[in-house]
This record gives C-alpha cells, structure tokens and sequence, in this order.
C-alpha cells in the first residue's frame, strides 16, 4: 500500500467514525424526543436502530485493526488508529444509553400515572447533544484546545443531573407511593443523558492523546 493510498484509508476512517458519531447524535435526541412525547413508535425505531450503531462500530473497528496489522504504522499514525478504537467504543456505548432511554419511554407508557416531568433531563439531552457534536469537531480539526474545554461542559452536566435529582425527589416525597416508579424511571433516563456526557469527555481525552501523545484524564468534576 502507497502512502498516499494509506492516508487514503486514514480519511475513510475518520469519515467512518464521523457517520458513527452523527448516527448515535441523532439516537439521542430521538430517545429523548420519545421520552418527552410517549412517543412508543418512536422508541421502538430508536432501538431497532441501535443494530446500525453496533454494526457500523464493529466494521470501523474491524478496519483499523487490519491497518494496523497489514501497515505497522508508527508514531502519529499509531495514536490516530489507537484514538479511533477508544472513540468508537464510546460512542457505541452512548447509542446504548439512547437505546436504554427509549425503553424507558416505552415503560413509562404502560403505567397508569405519568408525572410532569422535570424540565433539566430536557436540558441535560441538549447539553449531551452539543457536547458530542463539538467534541467530534475538535476530532475532526485535531482541536486539543476544544477538548479540554469541552470537558469543562461536564460540569453543567454534573449540577443539571444534581438539580434533577433532588426535584425528583421531592416529587416522590409529595406524590407519594404511585409516582414511585415512573419518578424512578426519569431518574434513570436522567442518569444515562448524564452518562453520554462522560463518554464525551472520554472521546475528548482521546482527541487530547491524539494532538499531543500524553495520556490524561480529564473528567475530574470540579462541581
């Protein structure tokens, strides 16, 4: 293989984990959408999908380990292949917090009693869907300085899941036994939102090793 051909196939991977990444951005606010609608149907789509997600991260995978083994890239090169591995592992992940999200929404819909639901899991969705499209950019332009900025927005995560959880319960403390349940199941969707903002620092992290060879970690709350 050239070097340009192999630069070839470098692309074709970042690409590749481009498409992976704006796959689960859209199971996200899908999941969401389902969440704050009942929507079942919609639910139901976003978990057949997640077939997609797995499949697409595997078949990413599956290419940069036959680069690495067909090419013994070195230095720069090694930390782009080695960067992608980590990344696609966590945007997998997050497509499984969107599937999980979904049928949340669709238990919800079989209960009898559906409580308001608390407005920060709305803006916890939002943030989670801004950090993970500005942390694929700072992928994208090998952006270290994003990154680590980016993992400053884990803060706001941290406090809105925070402010959620106490409004939750004192939603179980007035509601009483049968809002139980259903409050949890928030509590749970909440919970997973506030956990696609972690796997977003993780893939800033790797953006981080990628730029600069140092392996840090980032996502130490300062909140």
């Amino acid at each position: 293989m050239t070097r340009a051909h192999y630069l070839q196939r470098l692309q074709e991977i970042q690409d590749d984990v481009l498409v992976l990444g704006a796959m689960v951005s859209r199971a996200v606010e899908r999941s969401t959408e389902s969440l704050r609608n009942h929507d079942v149907p919609l639910a139901r789509q976003v978990i057949a999908e997640d077939k997609a997600v797995n499949a697409k991260r595997f078949a990413i995978e599956d290419d940069v380990i036959h680069l690495i083994a067909t090419q013994g890239p070195m230095a720069a090169d090694l930390r782009a292949l080695i960067a992608v591995l980590s990344i696609i592992t966590d945007l997998e992940r997050m497509g499984d917090h969107a599937e999980g999200n979904s049928r949340i929404a669709i238990m919800l819909s079989e209960l009898d009693v559906r409580p308001e639901q608390d407005e920060h899991i709305w803006q916890l969705s939002e943030l989670a869907i801004v950090m993970l499209d500005r942390g694929l950019q700072s992928y994208v332009n090998h952006d270290s300085a994003t990154a680590y900025a980016i993992c400053d927005q884990d803060d706001d995560a941290d406090r809105l899941y925070d402010e959620h959880y106490r409004a939750i319960h004192e939603l179980m403390i007035r509601g009483g036994q049968s809002l139980i349940t259903p409050l949890t199941y928030q509590l749970w969707a909440a919970h997973n939102l506030e956990r696609v903002c972690d796997r977003v620092t993780n893939i800033c992290e790797r953006v981080i090793f990628l730029v600069t060879g140092k392996m840090e970690e980032i996502n130490v709350s300062k909140y």
